[in-house]
């Protein structure tokens, strides 16, 4: 609800409390995969340049899914593509997340670490950016929900209009708050679950099927153009896809896992008390 935080006197800079918010997003994101990397037992500094790249693959894929999703406007008009909006905004969050997935493979495999630890280590921290982000659409106006009568119905100010075009002579769903909301409840329950998994892959599976079902149902008071197909957006196209792949992932990993239960991380060095070690050596 406040689009602007400052504006820099002299040089006419503003500086938009979505973009610093979305920047947030991203630092706690990755300081929470880097630190839950070190306590699994690998590297900090690895798991900042691993976070990094996959930064990198984040904005290119969200920024060619909004492409994809908004083709025609696009078209017509080529010159949006290097406009600052375009450049600043952070796109479609499914195009981001393939694309980061996309190069977690290599540097899961450049780095030696197992992709399914990785992508574990990293879910939670995925969801705690999107908690973050979301707060900054809503600060935005942008990704903005359907109208509603509800108490629950906000309306956006002219300068949100001006930056995003939402309707501004109506109380629409607060549907930002919705997903940030969700997401924060689900970062809790990722990091318990981090603590208590039986097999690598677990966390992200969880996360997958969690935010897929999450996102399906949030789209449906979603009123900004989106694209889509038979009367869904394309991000439910995407979630009621990656739903039903990573349930049975999950079941199959689970039935691996009781066949043959496995060491979650056998690189890992536990440290014994000198007591224990000495009793051992005595043995």
């Amino acid at each position: 609800m406040f689009p602007e935080l400052f504006r820099i006197p002299g040089i006419n800079f503003t500086v938009n409390t979505y973009g610093v918010l979305l920047a947030t997003s991203f630092l706690l994101g990755l300081w929470l995969a880097a630190t839950l990397g070190s306590r699994e037992g690998y590297d900090k500094n690895k798991i900042y340049d691993i976070g990094l790249y996959m930064l990198l693959g984040e904005l290119v894929g969200s920024k060619l899914l909004l492409v994809i999703t908004e083709w025609h406007e696009f078209a017509q008009n080529p010159k949006l593509l290097f406009q600052l909006d375009f450049i600043r905004s952070a796109g479609v969050f499914y195009g981001g997340f393939l694309g980061s997935i996309s190069v977690s493979f290599f540097m899961a495999n450049r780095y030696k670490i197992p992709w399914w630890t990785l992508a574990d280590i990293c879910a939670p921290g995925i969801a705690l950016g999107q908690f973050t982000g979301r707060l900054g659409c809503f600060s935005a106006g942008c990704c903005w929900g359907k109208p509603t009568s509800y108490w629950i119905g906000v309306r956006f100010t002219e300068q949100a209009h001006k930056l995003t075009g939402v309707p501004i002579d109506v109380h629409l769903h607060p549907v930002q708050l919705y997903e940030s909301g969700v997401m924060f409840f689900v970062t809790l329950f990722l990091l318990y679950l981090l603590k208590i998994r039986k097999f690598r892959g677990q966390v992200i599976l969880s996360y997958l099927f969690i935010y897929a079902i999450a996102r399906f149902s949030i789209e449906f008071f979603r009123d900004d153009p989106r694209g889509g197909l038979l009367g869904l957006s394309t991000s439910q196209l995407i979630a009621g896809t990656i739903a039903p792949i990573a349930l049975v992932a999950f079941i199959y990993k689970f039935w691996q896992w009781k066949k043959d239960p496995q060491p979650l991380n056998p690189n890992l060095k536990v440290s014994y008390p000198e007591s224990e070690s000495k009793l051992e050596t005595e043995r």
